[in-house]
């Protein structure tokens, strides 16, 4: 299963997996709209791979086959005000 990757110029670290290289039609507007013009990062071969760097393999390919996109957004920020609290009150 072969899937283009492409990421946001609007917003860091978010990048959208579609079937196609260039085919957004089953992308919602709303969504293309915010993202921006996607600019192509790579093309993947998800059959011949395990695992991602940052996304969970087998909810891209279900998302790929159910909606024909996924959209990877960044994981959230750290709050590391409450980690250091955490752990000095123990």
């Amino acid at each position: 299963m072969l899937c283009a990757v492409y990421k946001s110029p609007n917003k860091d670290s978010t990048y959208l997996y579609v079937e196609r290289r260039d085919d957004f039609s089953k992308v919602p507007a709303n969504l293309l709209t915010s993202f921006g013009i996607p600019q192509l990062v790579t093309i993947i071969n998800l059959a011949a791979r395990e695992h991602l760097a940052l996304a969970d393999i087998d909810k891209v390919r279900q998302q790929l086959q159910q909606q024909g996109f996924y959209l990877q957004l960044p994981p959230p920020p750290q709050d590391m005000l409450a980690q250091h609290k955490a752990q000095h009150q123990q």
